[in-house]
């Protein structure tokens, strides 16, 4: 079973990692490229393509600037640690035994719009490129179109074993994995609220869940997607008459 999940806009390279054991990024070359055309824009066209405030624009523009490999435990950090988002709350990364983190490197994905497909302990430098930003890149018209065949072919890789992919990443990641190309079942949770008479998703706390069922799989080393359907963390419980096969749905 391998589990997909987003990344974040919030980043922490300040504490140190509970550990010191790293992974490199299979696809940095391509990240290089993108960031040699990131360099090349100016501040209103980064504001722009990223809606981001004056102070958003030149943090960015500096970390682009500063970019630079080989990655290693001084100048990046393992990607696991580094996000901070609500996801990677729920998630909480820094109090997972070793043997889960090791496990979470064989089993759990991130999918980046600077780094592609990566593995928890791969080290990442501090950036913002979101995977649905209109940013055009070689011949690549935007970042789905530059990262599609990369990240499905290594899932696919992945999943000629595992055969179940569960998708925890919200849609504007998720839309860049080719899905008809993988030869396994995906299986997408989804976390609802009940307000009044009616079950509803609200994003915050559905990415902490996601979080969570990432974290429960990993812990439990689930392998059978039935085994899922067990999760009952922070209230929730399987709602199965909301729920179908491949979209089982948690309420609280």
């Amino acid at each position: 079973m391998i589990v997909v999940i987003s990344p974040a806009k919030k980043l922490d390279f300040e504490t140190s990692s509970p550990i010191t054991q790293f992974t490199s990024l299979k696809d940095i070359k391509k990240s290089e490229e993108l960031i040699k055309a990131l360099r090349k824009c100016d501040s209103k066209k980064i504001s722009s393509l990223m809606k981001l405030s004056n102070a958003l624009t030149e943090l960015n523009m500096k970390r682009y600037k500063e970019f630079k490999t080989p990655f290693n435990l001084k100048n990046a950090k393992q990607a696991i640690f580094a996000f901070k988002g609500d996801t990677y709350v729920g998630l909480d990364a820094e109090t997972m035994k070793e043997g889960d983190i090791k496990y979470a490197q064989g089993h759990l994905r991130i999918l980046s719009g600077l780094y592609g497909l990566v593995s928890p302990l791969d080290l990442i430098q501090p950036y913002r490129l979101e995977m649905g930003t209109k940013f055009s890149c070689g011949n690549a018209n935007n970042l789905y179109e530059f990262w599609t065949q990369s990240i499905t072919v290594q899932l696919g890789d992945l999943l000629k074993k595992e055969k179940v992919l569960i998708n925890c990443a919200s849609n504007e990641y998720f839309k860049v994995i080719n899905s008809k190309k993988l030869d396994a079942k995906i299986i997408t949770p989804a976390f609802k609220e009940k307000k009044g008479n009616e079950y509803k998703m609200v994003g915050l706390f559905a990415k902490k869940a996601r979080g969570m069922m990432s974290r429960y799989i990993v812990e439990n080393r689930i392998n059978n997607p039935k085994d899922i359907l067990e999760f009952d963390i922070d209230g929730y419980k399987y709602n199965k008459k909301l729920s179908s096969e491949l979209t089982p749905v948690f309420t609280r």
